[in-house]
């Protein structure tokens, strides 16, 4: 166990930067990919959205920076990021990396603002650039795919000690198998592929 922010990260097994999302979205995604792993079937939107994702990092490797207020910074695409320290890894649609700073990116196939599970994804990836690249980020982008525009999700303090916090629940709950209450947010069920295990949905 080590200290991240004042509070304790186990690594005794790697988690992915997708579990702090889903944790957040709801825990029990988490508790059957790990706990009861289930086959998960593949979603007319994971397929849509995978497709839109490569077309995406096709376009950006011919565009300016000027979607991220930036005139000048050089691209890395598809990032794998690992720390052991952390106990986490995950694969990064794009950094940026300019003479100040590296800058996390997600693209989203979405409309929408970024949820707050999506602004600890960002979080999570903050804190693996940081780790890899041994730089401060101070800021990360979500770019929405059908809008053509990018948002900046500053990368907080709190924000960092969240995801510690929720790495230390996921672990302990997959440690000893309990399964957590579901989502208050009964609309998020509706097209989960997970639903048929909730006895209680």
């Amino acid at each position: 166990m080590l200290k991240v922010d004042g509070l304790m990260a186990g690594s005794s097994f790697i988690l992915t930067v997708t579990d702090v999302k889903q944790f957040l979205y709801c825990p029990r995604i988490v508790y059957f990919t790990y706990c009861m792993p289930v086959r998960r079937p593949l979603t007319y939107k994971m397929v849509e959205g995978e497709k839109q994702h490569d077309e995406t990092a096709d376009r950006e490797r011919r565009r300016t920076l000027k979607a991220y207020g930036l005139s000048e910074g050089e691209r890395f695409f598809d990032v794998h990021l690992r720390s052991e320290r952390l106990g986490l890894g995950g694969l990064l649609d794009m950094v940026i990396r300019t003479a100040r700073e590296v800058i996390p990116v997600e693209f989203k196939h979405s409309m929408a603002a970024p949820g707050l599970n999506h602004k600890y994804q960002l979080t999570a990836y903050a804190l693996l650039v940081e780790d890899e690249w041994e730089r401060p980020v101070r800021r990360s982008f979500v770019y929405l795919i059908p809008l053509k525009r990018s948002q900046e999700v500053p990368i907080t303090s709190g924000m960092r000690t969240f995801v510690v916090t929720a790495l230390e629940k996921m672990r302990t709950m997959i440690d000893h198998e309990t399964m957590p209450p579901g989502t208050r947010q009964r609309g998020r069920c509706v097209d989960c592929e997970f639903r048929r295990y909730c006895g209680d949905r």
